[in-house]
């Protein structure tokens, strides 16, 4: 998360790309191949950082991203309805700079969504290669 803080991320957020690219380079010259993030983070500019610093160098990363958190105002802007997924799904890869993410995750708790419909969703977007595998990243209350 200290990828292009803006808003709430601003305290977290604070370093430029060439800082970015001179950690992810250290990360994957020490076998640290895992990058973890969520379209939320920043609002989508961390994605957009992380894959700057990605470049040319997709093959040797495993990218994590995640879907649920608001991103607008409108009412398909936030959960997991097929329209939030896809329209997330989308923005992460073409933010990544990629044509896939490694682990997709939900990240949160939709109750307005049926989960039949969110599974139904996920395996949508592993059958059209955007995602490899899924999983889930809720928070215990």
């Amino acid at each position: 998360m200290p990828f292009g803080g803006e808003d709430i991320w601003t305290n977290t957020g604070q370093l430029d790309q060439e800082s970015i690219n001179t950690l992810v380079n250290r990360a994957l010259d020490a076998d640290i191949n895992f990058f973890n993030t969520a379209n939320i983070y920043s609002y989508g500019p961390l994605e957009t950082l992380l894959g700057k610093a990605l470049e040319g160098k997709r093959h040797d990363a495993i990218i994590a991203t995640k879907v649920f958190g608001r991103m607008g105002d409108g009412p398909n802007q936030i959960g997991f309805s097929r329209v939030h997924i896809r329209q997330q799904i989308e923005g992460s890869l073409k933010r990544l700079g990629t044509d896939h993410i490694d682990l997709y995750q939900i990240h949160g708790f939709d109750p307005l969504t049926d989960w039949e419909d969110v599974l139904r969703t996920l395996d949508d977007v592993v059958r059209a290669g955007m995602v490899r595998y899924i999983g889930c990243c809720i928070k215990k209350r």
